[in-house]
């Protein structure tokens, strides 16, 4: 997911899906899907969009809304369980089709859009060269290949995203495609490439609007090049290209980050004056997280009473921020108070609001409130997520607990759950401070072999 600042003091430009962190903030960052419906939007002339991070929108190719769901998440669910994963995504459709069962682009799109709203890059990828390899029936649009490069990026580099830009015709590269390359080069910090690119999308007419520039700022504040997201603001002014709500955000973002709550509200006041725009709950968060780090909790706090009026919908994901920054304002009648709206509006709480609230928990000392929290996590858990777990094994090892963290893991392996490589390395980190050393070189090797440890960086 390319989606926005969040969770932590670097913006990313993955989906969201991150956990929560000391000061989770969220400005404007923008996702291929993001791009693609935007791009839908401008020649249709809509000026609205809604913002959300959780949300992985269609590309303008199929009605997604209007069909059944039946048949796709029946599929879907099939290829997230497969007991070979290594035999592709195909297999399953091949397999489904050969039960006599027909599948249209349709389900297969849905099924595609699913598989990327949960990373699961690589078996979405394999569903686009199932249907490549069956051109006859299933026509794709430059949507699709704007897809297709963005997931060639996010599963083989950036080098074979090149190449496939390279191959496709001069008629097929629309702003869609351009837009999906220069996601790619952002999400690599690759800013050379990144502003060449978008020169071309200037000479080619294809910068005409906010959505190119949101993405370069985005690259530009993770580069800490804060003045370069002036500049881009100052161009868009100077062209007439009308700033949106992510513009905005980023550049109150830019301002927060250079330690200027004054620059920062007159952003805001240059963006209540704007009739275009309306500010939404990651605005405040934003402010509220830049309010934090400068140390101004009257005025964080206000902001986050301003993220929950702006709550629409279903959507869990600012109940989170709002968790995690009243912890870092080292509220806890909030944080119980959000964390119990929370409860009463959904049935059931996933495992990022656990890892949410505990975390913020810790965070204020509250070691019991955490611990029961916990508790009443274990019987309705999902599946048991040992970054939750991870949380107590850094705060007892943090407060110089060590054999409360070790007695944690035999309690992960009694529960269901599998350490993972980070919950070995806490331990690993425990047995150093105390001198245990070669505890400690048991533990690395239990982290270098638990499973996901490819993924993993000590």
């Amino acid at each position: 997911m390319l989606l926005s600042f969040v969770q932590n003091p670097k913006v990313s430009l993955s989906s969201s899906a991150s956990y929560s962190h000391p000061v989770p903030w969220k400005a404007a960052s923008l996702s291929l899907s993001e791009y693609s419906v935007r791009q839908n939007q401008i020649q249709r002339r809509v000026l609205g969009i809604k913002c959300s991070i959780s949300k992985i929108h269609s590309y303008g190719t199929v009605d997604y809304e209007r069909r059944p769901m039946l048949k796709w998440n029946a599929i879907y669910k099939r290829i997230s369980l497969m007991e070979k994963p290594e035999l592709g995504s195909g297999t399953v459709l091949t397999r489904w089709e050969r039960e006599g069962r027909q599948l249209s682009k349709w389900e297969l799109c849905r099924v595609v859009k699913e598989l990327r709203k949960y990373k699961r890059y690589d078996r979405a990828l394999e569903v686009y060269d199932w249907m490549n390899n069956r051109g006859e029936r299933f026509r794709l649009s430059s949507s699709d290949a704007a897809i297709q490069l963005d997931l060639i990026g996010k599963v083989s580099g950036i080098s074979s995203a090149e190449n496939f830009f390279l191959n496709l015709s001069d008629n097929t590269k629309d702003r869609r495609i351009y837009g999906a390359l220069l996601n790619a080069y952002v999400r690599a910090r690759l800013k050379g490439k990144a502003e060449s690119l978008l020169d071309r999308m200037r000479s080619k007419g294809y910068a005409t609007h906010a959505l190119p520039f949101n993405v370069m700022m985005t690259l530009y504040m993770n580069l800490k090049e804060y003045e370069k997201v002036d500049a881009v603001v100052s161009e868009m002014m100077e062209k007439n290209i009308q700033l949106d709500v992510y513009s905005y955000n980023i550049w109150l973002s830019c301002r927060g980050s250079l330690g200027s709550a004054e620059g920062m509200e007159q952003v805001f006041e240059q963006m209540k004056q704007d009739k275009t725009v309306n500010p939404n709950w990651t605005t405040f968060s934003t402010m509220a997280t830049m309010y934090i780090k400068l140390g101004q909790f009257e005025k964080a706090e206000e902001s986050l009473r301003r993220v929950e009026s702006r709550i629409t919908g279903r959507d869990r994901i600012p109940y989170h921020y709002l968790l995690s920054l009243y912890g870092s304002v080292g509220n806890k009648e909030e944080i119980y108070r959000v964390w119990n709206v929370y409860k009463s509006i959904f049935p059931s709480i996933p495992n990022l609001g656990y890892h949410a609230i505990i975390s913020s928990l810790l965070r204020i000392d509250d070691i019991e409130g955490a611990e029961n929290v916990y508790q009443e996590w274990l019987p309705f858990k999902s599946s048991y997520d040992p970054r939750i777990a991870n949380l107590f094994m850094g705060y007892y090892v943090n407060n110089g607990n060590l054999d409360k963290a070790i007695n944690f893991v035999d309690h992960i392996v009694e529960v269901g759950g599998k350490p993972n490589s980070a919950t070995w390395e806490t331990l690993a980190k425990g047995h150093t401070g105390e001198k245990r050393i070669s505890e400690a070189l048991s533990c690395w090797k239990e982290a270098f072999a638990a499973e996901g440890a490819k993924n993993w960086r000590p």
